[in-house]
C-alpha cells in the first residue's frame, strides 16, 4: 500500500467522480482507476462502486477512509516537521579550554555565540593547552583557547591576557605585601605548573627568573582542581597561578601580583587554516569577544 495510492483514493471520494478526481490529480481517468485497483488488491477488498453519476464508497471503503485521511496527515506533517529541521540544522563546532580558563568570560562569549551564530551547536572539551594543540591539528579540535602562541600552520588570535601572581599561604610574611617582586621569591618554595602543562609559559618563568638572579624553590606539578593538595604535599609557601583560580582554587590564600617584571598568561585561539565555513564564523566572533 502506499501514500499516493491513498491520497488517489481519498480524491475519488471526495469528488464522487473517477473523472472529477482525475481533473484533480492531473491523470487520465484509465490511470486513475489502474491505480484505484492496485489499491483494492493490496487491501483485499472492493472500495468503490460505480454508478451511472460517479462512483460511492463500499463498506469497506467508508471504513478505509478515515485511516486513511488520518495517515494523509500525518505524513504531511512529518514531511513539514522534517523539512523545518532541516533548514534549521545546526553544525557542531568543538572548542578545546583549558583549566583555569575565566568562567566569566566563556560564558559571556557562548551567550554570544548563541545569538551571532545561531547555526552553531558549540560543544566543549576540557584539555591542557599541550593536548589541544595536538586535537586541533588531528582534527579532533575544531578550536582551541590555549595558553601558548601557536606555531606552524595553525591559525591564531590573541584574545586577553591575565596577570600572573602568587597565592600565598595563610600567616606567610607576602600576606603583608600588596605586590611580590619577582626577586622576592628567592629561596621561597613555590608550586608551579609543570612544563608538560604550559611549555612556553613555563621556560618564560624559568627565564625571568634566571634573568633577575633569583632561585626560587621550584615545586613544579601537573594540576589544575587539586591546587591547594598539591600545596599541602609539597609544602609550599605560595602558588604561582591567575587571579581568578586563586580565588577558585585556592579559598583563603590571599593573592598577590608579580612585578618587576610583570608576568602575564596570554589565552590564544587556534584552528586549522583549512576549516568549515561555520568554524570561521565562530573564531572570528570569539576573537571579537576577546578584543572587547
Amino acid at each position: 500500500m502506499e501514500l499516493r495510492h491513498l491520497r488517489y483514493f481519498v480524491a475519488v471520494a471526495t469528488e464522487g467522480s473517477l473523472t472529477r478526481a482525475a481533473e484533480r490529480l492531473h491523470l487520465t481517468q484509465p490511470s486513475l482507476s489502474r491505480q484505484i485497483r492496485q489499491l483494492e488488491r493490496d487491501v483485499g477488498a472492493a472500495l468503490l462502486e460505480r454508478t451511472s453519476t460517479g462512483a460511492k464508497l463500499t463498506p469497506a471503503g467508508i471504513a478505509l477512509h478515515s485511516h486513511a485521511v488520518l495517515l494523509l496527515r500525518l505524513a504531511d506533517a512529518t514531511r513539514e516537521t522534517t523539512h523545518a529541521a532541516a533548514r534549521q540544522t545546526r553544525e557542531v563546532v568543538d572548542i578545546g579550554i583549558p583549566p583555569g580558563l575565566s568562567a566569566d568570560w566563556l560564558l559571556d562569549a557562548l551567550a554570544d555565540l548563541d545569538s551571532a551564530v545561531p547555526h552553531a551547536a558549540v560543544t566543549l572539551t576540557e584539555a591542557s593547552s599541550t593536548d589541544q594543540l595536538t586535537m586541533v591539528r588531528e582534527g579532533r579540535l575544531d578550536l582551541g583557547l590555549v595558553h601558548e602562541k601557536p606555531v606552524g600552520s595553525l591559525r591564531g588570535a590573541r584574545l586577553f591576557d591575565q596577570p600572573f601572581g602568587v597565592a600565598v599561604r595563610p600567616g606567610h610574611p607576602f600576606t603583608r605585601e600588596a605586590r611580590c617582586r619577582l626577586r622576592d621569591l628567592d629561596g621561597v618554595r613555590i608550586l608551579a605548573h609543570g612544563r608538560q602543562q604550559v611549555p612556553v609559559s613555563h621556560d618564560r618563568l624559568v627565564v625571568a627568573a634566571h634573568d633577575v638572579g633569583v632561585v626560587p624553590l621550584w615545586q613544579f606539578a601537573q594540576f589544575s582542581e587539586h591546587a591547594l593538595a598539591c600545596a599541602e604535599a609539597t609544602k609550599s609557601d605560595a602558588v604561582l597561578l591567575t587571579e581568578h583560580s586563586a580565588t577558585r582554587l585556592l579559598p583563603g590564600w590571599p593573592w598577590r601580583p608579580v612585578v618587576e617584571p610583570e608576568l602575564e598568561l596570554v589565552t590564544w585561539l587556534v584552528w586549522q587554516p583549512a576549516t568549515r565555513a561555520v568554524v570561521d564564523e565562530v573564531a572570528r566572533r570569539l576573537a571579537g569577544v576577546g578584543e572587547r
